[in-house]
């Protein structure tokens, strides 16, 4: 069996990495979320899995209210290295590219993505020659998980930028 090659976006050889593809419902958000954190416990980094469900969940709602497509899924990577957790969401709308808002106290919506900000070492957006893809990165060096990182795990799931948008 042929692998594919390395992602040049992801500096460090894969340790873990997988994928789910979901139809672009609010209950799928709710599966997603659930999904990433259960891997990510799995793949032996229980203390990434809160920050991880929550940046899914909020990426993966975008991917629902903003990138929804009639008969299209909405994909989620997740993909470990030794220094780092990169989750990603692509959706088939690449027309309509998100950018952080500065949502009013009233504003019931629109927070998203300062949270992904907030959580996330590095965060961007890559167009896709079908849609765009919603990618944030966790670093090993600041997770919350006890221990040194286990690199034993046996799944697979699954640019750079800083916090700034700086590359």
């Amino acid at each position: 069996m042929a692998f594919a090659p390395q992602d040049p976006r992801i500096p460090d050889p894969v340790i873990n990495e997988g994928r789910l593809d979901y139809v672009p419902t609010p209950i799928s958000v709710t599966r997603a979320r659930q999904h990433a954190a259960r891997f990510v416990a799995d793949w032996g980094h229980p203390g990434l899995a809160d920050d991880t469900a929550l940046i899914v969940s909020e990426l993966a709602t975008n991917a629902v209210r903003h990138g929804r497509v009639p008969g299209r899924l909405f994909r989620v990577e997740l993909t470990l290295t030794k220094t780092r957790l990169r989750i990603a969401v692509s959706d088939p709308r690449g027309e309509r590219l998100p950018r952080p808002r500065r949502p009013s106290p009233r504003d019931k919506h629109g927070r998203g993505l300062l949270i992904v900000r907030a959580l996330a070492d590095r965060w961007g957006v890559r167009e896709r020659t079908v849609g765009k893809e919603i990618w944030a990165e966790l670093d090993a060096q600041t997770s919350r998980s006890q221990g040194e990182w286990d690199h034993t795990g046996s799944g697979r799931f699954g640019h750079r930028e800083d916090k700034d948008g700086k590359q």
